[in-house]
């Protein structure tokens, strides 16, 4: 039996435009699919219900519904939501590209403590505000996450401001507020400076770093740890923007009720300005 995803590419060049919107916010958005009924995928798709209902009945499932269940029986069967037959075989560059992200993406996962993380989830979903900060390659996973987590929650900002220096930033931070400081080799010198700024000023931090960032971490309140190895001669940032992805995701499923009425607020606001392109 052929998954949703399966499915989809098997019909997308038969699909409409609009049910081609629904097939591209499924292929991006599919770890979450179970948790939006059909009417909220297509406001998040930029579609009418019945665009999403006739997509699905295109795809073989009698309703929406059948298809939730399907993946919900999947799920809980253990397999994956999606086709993950491997075509990176032998030993070229490809394939050893492709071994050493999984054994990245394996290595973070599986150091990750549940219970240290469910707290760091609160602590972001409570915080008056979020602040984030990232110097050199470690800027684009800041100004990732801060993309991903404004969806969510109101006050997340990226400090300091382009020009400015810190210590303005820095002033009127407070126990209420989450510094996330994105600090991947090779890192300024000053930063060593700002954890210690920041535990003296009684301000919970998420250090973001490599593993053998040993120095910073004990001035951290809670460290998330991405292996940046890769086959050649730059670093891999892909088990980083993984882990954005994680946290933004667990963020939203901790305020699910607000984040989706933030999200749903977002949408609207985009149509109204004619902000984004209609694909």
């Amino acid at each position: 039996m052929k998954q949703i995803d399966e499915r989809l590419r098997d019909h997308y060049a038969e699909l409409t435009p609009q049910e081609q919107r629904v097939a591209d916010f499924i292929f991006a958005s599919i770890d979450d699919l179970m948790s939006y009924n059909s009417a909220e995928l297509a406001r998040l798709s930029g579609v009418s219900k019945a665009t999403v209902s006739r997509l699905f009945k295109r795809l073989g499932y009698p309703s929406y519904r059948d298809m939730r269940d399907e993946m919900r029986t999947l799920r809980q069967s253990g397999m994956p939501l999606t086709d993950s037959r491997d075509a990176v075989q032998g030993n070229t560059l490809l394939s050893r590209h492709y071994k050493q992200e999984m054994a990245n993406l394996t290595q973070w996962i599986n150091q990750i403590d549940g219970a240290q993380f469910g707290e760091l989830i609160t602590a972001l979903s409570q915080a008056r505000q979020v602040r984030l900060l990232g110097f050199r390659n470690s800027y684009p996973v800041a100004l990732h996450l801060r993309q991903q987590l404004i969806q969510v929650r109101a006050g997340v900002m990226m400090m300091p401001q382009p020009g400015q220096t810190l210590a303005e930033e820095l002033v009127d931070l407070t126990a209420q507020d989450v510094v996330i400081f994105v600090a991947f080799r090779r890192r300024p010198r000053m930063a060593k400076a700002i954890l210690t700024q920041l535990q003296s000023l009684g301000v919970p931090v998420l250090l973001i770093c490599e593993p053998q960032a040993q120095t910073l971490i004990p001035l951290a309140t809670w460290h998330l740890a991405a292996p940046l190895d890769s086959v050649s001669a730059f670093d891999s940032y892909s088990s980083a923007m993984s882990l954005a992805n994680l946290l933004s995701n667990a963020l939203l499923h901790d305020i699910l009720a607000s984040g989706r009425q933030r999200i749903h607020q977002i949408s609207d606001m985009y149509n109204d300005l004619d902000e984004l392109e209609q694909r």
